[in-house]
């Protein structure tokens, strides 16, 4: 049977971008799962599918190699211009590595792990937290949906009892090797997709995969000064991998929800307390307050405008993982009386008549530029 195309199988047009590729992939894998369609024989078949037109699409050099030959890019015999092929181009770094892999001894790039046993992906939470906990740091316990090892093969995906067999086509290795002209050029073996082994009776409840999906609950450390977008890591706490292998990371995204009484910029915060008209021009205190849940007395001086901020040094938010803390800032906005009565209508307009010049000294001072400007006109 001929293969789809991979574009097709994930859905998207040709010329869609790595994050559209990702993204498709990510849906579906999910949709086609074998956990998620228990009692259909084909979502292995699909889901493998799936897998095998990622793995391409993903890498550029594949990519370009797949567009220009198709599916025969990845197949052994058949060459491009010249004889040698576009897995000439597509596959330098597996030419590389038959070279000199064996001469350095070991495989290039790190940690790969065995083949077949895939690590598993990362997995991200989105959790919300208040100003408050933010403020004094907490623990969280959440609920993750994952996948996790099977208990019932161990991981392995063999049905238990048994283990998986060696691929007799790459021998285990995961790859088989095909001569190009003058050189040896290795490609994931089509039998196994690179696992290396063959499960000949699958488990029961993972369907060889090696895990399950199941809900997990996991304690997080939120610490004193977080901001928002801060990310927390647990590693290891992510998807499990496929038939044993490595487990991904957890990645927890903060957000800080809105405050009924601060703003917050950086490790300073800021609070608007309206004040009256009266306690503006004679001067008094106010109680306003703070993150630490407690009420502070603040000052203001007669003749106090509106806007203007005083300072409480200390009471901001805590930098994290420094002993520094930010500041608060009190800013007072002078309200305007509304609803008088009679003889309060009464009162201000005395009060007007009483004024002078220096009561209100900045309107007196504008008005008196407005006439001029009149006069001299």
């Amino acid at each position: 049977m001929s293969k789809r195309d991979y574009y097709e199988v994930l859905g998207l047009a040709r010329g869609a971008s790595d994050q559209e590729i990702k993204a498709a992939f990510r849906r579906m894998a999910k949709q086609h799962h074998p956990d998620s369609n228990r009692g259909d024989a084909d979502a292995e078949g699909r889901f493998k599918e799936v897998n095998e037109a990622y793995e391409v699409l993903k890498d550029p050099q594949k990519r370009a190699a797949y567009e220009q030959y198709g599916h025969a890019a990845f197949e052994g015999g058949s060459g491009g211009p010249g004889g040698f092929g576009p897995e000439f181009a597509s596959s330098m770094e597996d030419i590389f590595e038959n070279f000199f892999g064996d001469f350095m001894g070991g495989q290039r790039g790190g940690q790969r792990g065995r083949p077949g046993h895939e690590r598993g992906s990362d997995l991200r939470y989105n959790m919300e937290i208040s100003l408050q906990d933010a403020f004094n740091g907490k623990t969280a316990e959440i609920a993750v949906p994952t996948s996790m090892s099977c208990e019932g093969c161990s991981g392995s995906g063999a049905k238990p009892g048994t283990t998986p067999s060696a691929c007799s086509t790459c021998g285990g290795h995961g790859k088989v090797r095909a001569s190009q002209g003058f050189f040896t050029i290795e490609r994931t073996c089509h039998a196994c997709q690179g696992r290396g082994e063959v499960i000949d009776d699958p488990c029961g409840d993972c369907k060889g995969l090696g895990r399950v999906s199941q809900e997990r609950t996991l304690s997080v450390n939120i610490p004193a000064g977080v901001e928002d977008g801060t990310r927390i890591r647990l590693a290891g706490e992510g998807e499990a991998g496929l038939r044993s292998g490595p487990a991904g990371d957890l990645y927890i995204f903060l957000s800080i929800e809105p405050d009924a009484f601060f703003q917050r910029d950086g490790s300073d915060v800021f609070c608007q307390a309206p004040i009256s008209m009266v306690k503006a021009a004679l001067g008094g205190h106010i109680d306003v307050p703070t993150l630490e849940e407690a009420v502070t007395r603040v000052k203001i001086p007669a003749g106090t405008e509106s806007g203007k901020q005083f300072r409480l040094k200390g009471k901001g938010m805590p930098v994290l993982r420094t002993k520094m803390t930010g500041d608060m800032y009190i800013q007072v906005d002078v309200e305007t009386p509304k609803n008088l009565t009679k003889k309060q209508r009464e009162l201000l307009e005395e009060f007007e008549k009483e004024s002078k010049n220096d009561t209100s000294p900045e309107s007196s001072g504008f008005f008196a530029k407005v006439k001029d400007f009149f006069e001299g006109g």
